[in-house]
Order: C-alpha cells, then structure tokens, then sequence
C-alpha cells in the first residue's frame, strides 16, 4: 500500500488559489497551528488586554497565549509592565491563569520573591555570593496604544506598529479607555481554528442571516454587496446610505474626530483598519434599540452621534461608541479551539443600575458572539470533511477575507515557511 505522507507547510501555503479561502491543512493541522503561534502570536504584535486589566499598584492578571504565560500588571509607581511568568530559580509559574492582587511576586515552590518592577529581591539558600541583579523576571516588549496593551514576543519586533498607534492615539483619545473601568467580561471557547475566527469577524455577508440583535444598529452594507442583486428601491437605499457617510464623515472630521478609513492589511506585518462607521436606528450605541446602555459618556465624551469606531488587528476587534466600548481579543488553544475574550467597558465612575442596565450594556455582543461561535463550529467541521473544496471570496463582500488570507500566506513565507 502506498504510503500518503501529509504534504509539507509549504506546499500547502503553494495550494492557495488567489481570491478562495485556505486549503483545508491551513486551519485544522497541528502542525500548522504551531507555526502559527510561532508566527503571529510570538514574532508579531498582538493585542492581549488593557490598561484598566489592572487599574490600581499591585493588581496582575495572567495571559497565556500557547506555551507563553505573561503577567501583567501595575507596579508601585503606577506604571504598567509585562512578564513573563516563568520564575528564575528552577522555572515555576509564579502566578496562576487569572487575576491577583499582589504586593509582590512570590514563587511558590522555593519562595524566591521579585519586586512589582520584576527585580528579584529575596532567594533563599542561594549563599552570600549569588547575584540577584541579573536574575530578574524576563520583560516582554510592549506598547499601550490608547490604553490597548500590545506586546510582541520576538527580539525584533515588526516596526510599522507605528502605523497602527499613529492612527489610534488620536483616535481613541476622547473615550480615555486608559481609566475606563471593566463592566462585564466573557470567555468563550469556539470550536474552530483562530483564523476562521478571524475570517468571520472580518465580513457581514453573514449578518443580516445570523445577527438579529446587532443589525439593529449595525450596516452590514458598509462591509460590501452586489449592486445588481438589489431592488431600485434597495439601491436607492443604498446609496443614500453612502452619501450620508461622506457627509457625516467630514462633518465629524471638521469637528476634530478622526473618521476616514485607515488600512493597512497587505504588504505590511502589523495587520489593522479602523474607520468610524455610522450607528443604524436610533443612532447612539450598539444596543438593542441602537440608544446608548450608560447615562455616564467614557472619558471626554460629550457626544452620543459620533458613531462607532472599530478597529481590528489579526487577534483583536474593538468597537468604541460613546458611551461604552467593546473590546475582544483572540487567543489560540489549540488548531480547533479559539478562546475570545470579550470585555465591555464604561466610564470609571459609572455605577451599574444607576448610570447603565448590564443587560442593556452586554445583551447585543453576548449574542453575537455566541451566534459566531456556532458559525465558527460549522465551518471548521466543514474544513474538517474530506469534501470540503476552498470556495471563491465574493468580490462585493469578502475583499477583506482575501486580503486576510493573502497577508497570511506571506508572513508565513517571510518567516521561513
């Protein structure tokens, strides 16, 4: 019998035809999946929480993201840091998956003891002689952009993330998410490779079909559509529906709010795009009659009509309206298990059942992203079947899914595979 060895990485990224989705391999191999997190979660930037993850000295919260544990946390002086939780006497966790509050950070196995800073200050039974300057807690390099926390894993971290931060700082400077405060948190396991994830935030073909409660205030037009398929009187709609976002555009512009889109998806390493984009309906927040979930505006805000500005990377999207923000990140378990993590924000001072109803805050994106899990399980058990074919990108609706696969293919290419 003829012995049929799966084909190489390569190979399969060789397969891909341009304008379909990935070969099969590409989302349900383990092989695969341990490049990817070689590739995109340890060699290029990711988003993993927020500045308010840990408002006040000494709050933590771990992030593990493959075989990669890190701390982050507020040390005494206010300032945010990243760690890798890996203690260097003999290797131990030092903190275990979630949040702490801590006032320093002990190993549990032999008690050595380091600083918020990561400088190690205690180690027992080590002898008069050992040097404990140079066995502090390994940094991670990051960045907070408008409070997101970005880190990179790698010793060369991609540099056109000033890119992304020149296009948010501003951008997000009105909501103050830095000292917004964490309303409502989800975690929710889907049962599918990261990128069909990815592919499935990335397009609203899907919305109208799957997504009752956030087509009330969400326009899956302005993610693409045939014209051709459209009544005069949906056509009519349609462009009407253009004309207004170029005048609301450069209305919210002239009042000094950055709206236009801003890619940068292919030939690049940093994969983002963020626009402001008009809310349906009543107009204000992605609720479920389209009108804001909190009485107290995030930050600076003054405005309920300003829209919603999303922003996405390649682990990561995020919808900041004015009285409230959502923020997901993406984190890879395994080739067929996606963990998003899910994260409503409102303005520090904001008191649930006073200034917001947690169901009217939370109801639309808990739907949504329970709707997307399913999705998510469909399509992975689809590319799991030996029928399955890659099926051609719609031209009008999915541009964003192929420029997605296109940048995917090359950085694996530009990382050796």
């Amino acid at each position: 019998m003829l012995n049929r060895l799966p084909s190489s990485i390569s190979a399969l990224l060789d397969s891909r035809s341009e304008g379909h989705s990935l070969p099969a391999g590409l989302y349900v191999r383990d092989d695969v999946f341990e490049a990817d997190i070689d590739v995109f979660f340890h060699k290029h930037w990711i988003c993993v929480g927020l500045d308010c993850d840990v408002p006040e000295p000494g709050d933590a919260t771990v992030i593990d993201i493959g075989k990669t544990s890190l701390i982050l946390l507020r040390d005494d002086d206010g300032e945010i840091r990243v760690l890798h939780n890996v203690c260097r006497h003999r290797g131990s966790r030092l903190l275990d998956p979630g949040k702490a509050i801590v006032s320093k950070l002990v190993c549990p196995y032999h008690t050595w003891t380091y600083e918020l800073t990561g400088e190690l200050s205690y180690a027992p039974h080590m002898g008069k002689d050992f040097d404990m300057d140079c066995r502090g807690l390994k940094p991670v390099t990051f960045k907070s952009i408008g409070g997101l926390i970005y880190v990179c894993l790698s010793d060369n971290p991609p540099e056109d993330i000033a890119g992304l931060e020149q296009a948010m700082v501003e951008r997000l400077a009105p909501y103050d998410i830095r000292n917004a405060k964490i309303a409502h948190q989800t975690d929710v396991i889907e049962n599918g490779n990261w990128k069909l994830t990815m592919e499935n935030n990335r397009e609203c073909y899907h919305c109208s079909a799957n997504h009752p409660e956030l087509c009330v205030s969400f326009v899956d037009l302005d993610f693409g559509f045939d014209p051709e398929t459209l009544s005069p009187e949906d056509r009519e709609q349609a462009e009407e529906h253009f004309r207004l976002y170029e005048e609301r555009t450069q209305a919210w512009e002239a009042d000094g709010f950055p709206s236009a889109a801003v890619e940068q998806l292919t030939d690049c390493a940093t994969n983002f795009r963020t626009q402001r984009l008009i809310i349906s309906g009543a107009g204000e927040s992605q609720t479920h009659d389209a009108t804001a979930a909190s009485s107290k505006l995030l930050g600076q805000m003054t405005r309920k009509d300003l829209g919603d500005t999303h922003l996405w990377g390649h682990n990561s999207w995020n919808h900041f309206m004015g009285d409230h923000a959502v923020v997901a990140t993406v984190i890879p378990l395994s080739a067929g298990r996606t963990l998003v993590r899910t994260k409503w924000l409102v303005h520090k001072d904001a008191v649930e059942g006073v200034d917001y109803d947690l169901d009217k805050l939370t109801d639309v994106w808990v739907a949504t992203t329970d709707q997307d899990a399913d999705l998510v399980a469909r399509s992975h058990a689809g590319a799991l079947d030996p029928a399955y074919q890659p099926g051609p990108y719609s031209r009008f609706s999915e541009t964003n899914l192929d420029k997605f696969a296109t940048w995917y293919i090359d950085r694996m290419r530009a990382h050796g595979y």
